[in-house]
């Protein structure tokens, strides 16, 4: 458990990492990533040879004797709603971080580089069941607050009910919205949800994983605990059938996952806990935009 100081030491680094990630790397990037609400009404100016004749103000024109033209402008406020997952696998790791920690950062800079945007950014965390909801706002102080939140949660229960997550964001947020869902998804069921929210939001997975979550070292006999549900079981980490199996059964929860993100016109993204993710949501933001 971290003490006050630790958290407030922990809030400041994260915030200078996150805006040093934002203001070097993601300038622009974001911005262009992800759609506005549409185009709202500026000004009405002299027409210029070359405007869209649609935009025409007849009224203003008329009463002044020469063509007037509307300048509309990109309504660029959104709102950014993070899903994460809080419950006892993310405390794993065996390389660089644990799933959790990775979460963390992915989460501070999202909500830094959103707010630095003038978006507005909330969270819902949820383990077996939704644990905490921050309503979206916008500002420093509010997305402080977002990451001390990160650094403190810690899950009510151990297992993942990502389908209640799901629904509690579709009750919760009426306006279309952009919705990250960071979690390393060893969950199934939610796919029909998914798919509600996908035809009406911008949603984005993130399923974070590490090395040991698809491999298996050849380490003789293990004693293996589940984190959610706490059975161990023996197994001989030695036997090459056994590591085949253990790294099929990632996989097909992997393409499992996919499938769900593709049937919902979704994206996902797969982020290990010793990968660049700076990287892979630059190369992400790129892509979109």
């Amino acid at each position: 458990m971290l003490t006050t100081e630790e958290i407030i030491k922990k809030v400041r680094e994260l915030e200078i990492k996150s805006k040093k990630i934002t203001t070097s790397l993601f300038t622009g990037e974001y911005h262009s990533a992800f759609k506005g609400k549409g185009m709202s009404f500026r000004e009405v100016r002299e027409y210029y040879a070359g405007d869209d004749v649609r935009f025409i103000d007849w009224n203003v024109s008329a009463r002044f004797g020469h063509p007037y033209s509307k300048v509309f402008e990109e309504e660029r406020e959104l709102t950014v709603m993070l899903l994460i997952d809080t419950s006892a696998s993310n405390l794993f790791g065996t390389v660089a971080r644990q799933k959790k920690d990775l979460v963390i950062e992915l989460a501070a800079i999202l909500t830094f580089s959103a707010i630095s945007n003038n978006d507005k950014v909330g969270v819902i965390f949820f383990s077996s069941k939704v644990d905490k909801y921050i309503a979206p706002k916008k500002g420093r102080q509010h997305a402080l607050y977002i990451v001390r939140q990160l650094l403190t949660m810690d899950a009510q229960n151990k297992g993942t009910n990502l389908d209640d997550a799901v629904k509690f964001f579709s009750r919760s947020m009426k306006q279309r919205s952009i919705a990250f869902i960071l979690s390393d998804f060893l969950t199934e069921g939610y796919d029909d949800d998914l798919k509600v929210i996908g035809n009406k939001h911008d949603v984005v997975g993130i399923r974070v994983y590490d090395k040991m979550d698809m491999q298996l070292p050849d380490a003789g006999l293990l004693q293996l605990e589940h984190a959610e549900d706490g059975k161990t079981k023996w197994v001989d980490s030695s036997n090459v059938m056994v590591r085949y199996n253990y790294q099929q059964h990632f996989l097909q929860q992997s393409e499992r996952c996919k499938t769900y993100f593709r049937k919902a016109g979704s994206e996902l993204l797969h982020v290990r806990t010793d990968d660049d993710y700076v990287k892979i949501l630059q190369q992400f933001f790129l892509k979109r935009s």
